[in-house]
C-alpha cells in the first residue's frame, strides 16, 4: 500500500494534493518569520540570494514557500521515487526543481542551478542533504553561491512541540497548533575569487551559524 501511494505522489496530480493537504497542515502553525526583510531587500535592489537550511527542518518550507512564491525559487531535488515526490510538491509550491544531489547526477544539477540562478533571483539549498551526515553543511552551498554571485541567507526553525523521525536527520514536523518560529540569519557575503581555503572558511563560517539550532 505505501508503494502504490509513493508512485501515485510521483505524478503531477498526486504531488500537487500532497501538497496542498501538507499547506492545509501547517496552516495550524502559529508561524513567526523573523528577519527576511534584509534578503528579500537585497533581491529587490538586483541581488541573488541562496537559502541554506538543514534538511532535518525544512518541512515549515512548504508553507514558506508560498509565502515567497512570486521568485520562484530554485531547489535541487535527488534523482530518486522521493525526489519524484518532492519534486511534485516543489512545482506545486510554485519553485522549480532542478535534480541531482552529491549522489546522484550532482555535478550536472550545481552546473544548472548555478546557470539558473545567475538569470533568476532565488534559490533554496538543503546544506545537509540528501544523506548527512546530519549539521555538517557541504561544500556545494558555497560553490552556487559563488558560482551564480548570491549572497547565503541561512535559515533555521523552531517548534515548541514536534515530532522528529527516527531518521539520519531526526526529520522535523511541528505538531498542530505548534508554535514555529522561521529566523533568517544576517546575509553571508562571499568575497570574489576564492581559493579552496576559503572556501572552507566560509563553508565552516555557515556551518557555525546554523549548527546551534539543529535537534540532536
Amino acid at each position: 500500500m505505501f508503494k502504490k501511494l509513493r508512485k501515485v505522489a510521483a505524478v503531477k496530480i498526486g504531488g500537487s494534493l500532497l501538497y496542498y493537504l501538507a499547506w492545509l497542515y501547517t496552516l495550524t502553525f502559529r508561524l513567526h518569520v523573523v528577519n527576511d526583510a534584509e534578503w528579500i531587500s537585497h533581491i529587490e535592489k538586483g541581488g541573488k540570494v541562496l537559502i541554506g537550511c538543514w534538511h532535518q527542518q525544512f518541512f515549515v518550507g512548504v508553507r514558506v514557500f508560498r509565502r515567497y512564491r512570486k521568485y520562484r525559487a530554485l531547489v535541487m531535488i535527488s534523482r530518486s521515487t522521493d525526489g519524484d515526490i518532492a519534486s511534485r510538491v516543489a512545482e506545486a509550491a510554485h519553485a522549480r526543481p532542478v535534480r541531482g544531489s552529491s549522489s546522484r547526477g550532482g555535478g550536472p544539477a550545481l552546473r544548472e542551478i548555478i546557470t539558473r540562478l545567475r538569470e533568476g533571483q532565488l534559490a533554496v539549498h538543503l546544506l545537509d542533504g540528501p544523506r548527512g551526515p546530519a549539521g555538517v553543511v557541504k561544500p556545494g552551498a558555497v560553490a552556487i553561491a559563488a558560482g551564480a554571485g548570491a549572497a547565503i541567507a541561512p535559515v533555521y526553525v523552531e517548534a515548541d512541540r514536534a515530532w522528529h523521525a527516527k531518521s539520519w536527520d531526526r526529520y522535523m514536523v511541528p505538531k498542530p497548533f505548534a508554535r514555529v518560529s522561521v529566523t533568517f540569519c544576517p546575509l553571508l557575503k562571499l568575497p570574489p575569487d576564492m581559493n579552496p581555503d576559503e572556501v572552507e572558511t566560509q563553508r565552516l563560517k555557515l556551518e557555525g551559524v546554523l549548527a546551534p539550532h539543529l535537534k540532536r
